[in-house]
C-alpha cells in the first residue's frame, strides 16, 4: 500500500502532464487562439447591441440604456435606420446610432418608457450576414445608477453646449442643432463640469475629458480634435468638423469623468450630447 507521500506525487504529476497536453492542444490550434474562442479581426464582422441597464428618471420615466459592440477591431461601420437597425414597439427610429465606431460602444443612447412599463424594448442589428437582437426591460436585477455611483459618492460630469443655456448631467444627452455650407467647418464648443470626486486617490488626470465622434451621417466627419482638452479655468473644449459630403449628420459628444469608459463597470459616470448638423452644400449653381 502506497503511503501518502506516493499518492500526492502521483496525484501531482497526473496534473502536471493533463496541463502539460491542454497547452500541447492550445498551441495546435490558429496563433493567439483559445479553443471555442474566434480569434479577432480587425473587419468584416457583426455589430451586437448592448443592454447596459435602466435607471429612474426625477419625473418618474425610467430610460433604458443601450450600447454597443462593433467586434471589429478597426473597421467602422454603418447601418441605416430600417429593418436591419430598428427598436421594436413603436418607431424603429428612437435615437440610436447608425455610425458605429470598432469595438465597444458605452452607454450610447437611452429610450424613455413610464415607470410601470411591462414590455420589452428590442434593438435589432443586421450587417455582414448575422441579425442581433437585444430585448431590454425592466428587470430589477438590471437596474443601476447612472446618475449617481454611491460607493465614491460620485455623479457624471455636466454639459453645455451655451452659457447661459440648458445643461444635462448622465446618458440622456443634451442636444443642440446647427447649418453649415460647404466646404465650411462647424465650429464645436461644449462647456464640461465635474465634482471631481475620483476613484482612486491616485489619480492625477484632468477631472473630466470630452469625446467627439461621428454619430449618424452619409459621408466621413474629420474632426480636428476628437479629444480636445477642457480648459481648467473656462471649462470650455473647442474643436472644429469638416464633412466630405452634404447631408444631415449628428456628432456625439461624451463627457467622462475620472471613471473612465463604461464608468469602470459601475455605468456611471458620464453624459452624453448630441449635435444635429445640416451640411449644406456650397455649390450655388
Amino acid at each position: 500500500m502506497r503511503n501518502q507521500r506516493e499518492v500526492l506525487g502521483a496525484a501531482l504529476l497526473s496534473v502536471f502532464t493533463a496541463g502539460w497536453l491542454a497547452v500541447q492542444g492550445v498551441q495546435a490550434q490558429l496563433p493567439g487562439a483559445l479553443p471555442g474562442v474566434e480569434p479577432l479581426h480587425d473587419s468584416g464582422q457583426d455589430v451586437t447591441p448592448a443592454f447596459e441597464g435602466w435607471f429612474k428618471n426625477a419625473d418618474g420615466t425610467v430610460d433604458i440604456l443601450f450600447g454597443y459592440n462593433n467586434r471589429n477591431q478597426k473597421q467602422e461601420l454603418d447601418i441605416p435606420i430600417g429593418p436591419n437597425n430598428k427598436i421594436e414597439p413603436g418607431n424603429p427610429d428612437q435615437g440610436q446610432p447608425t455610425h458605429f465606431m470598432a469595438k465597444r460602444g458605452w452607454g450610447m443612447f437611452t429610450v424613455t418608457v413610464p415607470k410601470d412599463y411591462n414590455k420589452k424594448v428590442t434593438w435589432t442589428l443586421a450587417i455582414n450576414g448575422r441579425t442581433n437582437a437585444i430585448p431590454a426591460g425592466l428587470d430589477p436585477r438590471w437596474e443601476i445608477d447612472a446618475l449617481h455611483e454611491v460607493a465614491a459618492d460620485n455623479t457624471p460630469p455636466v454639459i453645455k453646449f451655451l452659457d447661459p443655456g440648458p445643461s444635462a448631467q448622465g446618458p440622456h444627452p443634451l442636444t443642440t442643432t446647427m447649418t453649415v455650407t460647404m466646404p465650411n467647418s462647424a465650429n464645436l464648443d461644449v462647456i464640461a463640469t465635474d465634482d471631481n470626486k475620483n476613484k482612486s486617490r491616485n489619480y492625477k488626470g484632468p477631472a473630466v475629458t470630452v469625446t467627439w465622434t461621428k454619430y449618424r451621417g452619409p459621408g466621413t466627419v474629420t474632426f480636428a480634435k476628437n479629444k480636445p482638452l477642457v480648459d481648467n479655468e473656462s471649462h470650455h473644449a473647442t474643436t472644429t468638423a469638416t464633412f466630405s459630403e452634404p447631408g444631415d449628420y449628428w456628432l456625439r459628444v461624451v463627457a467622462n469623468d475620472s471613471s473612465g469608459d463604461g464608468g469602470g463597470g459601475f455605468q456611471c459616470c458620464w453624459t452624453n450630447g448630441i449635435v444635429k448638423v445640416s451640411v449644406k452644400s456650397g455649390n450655388t449653381r
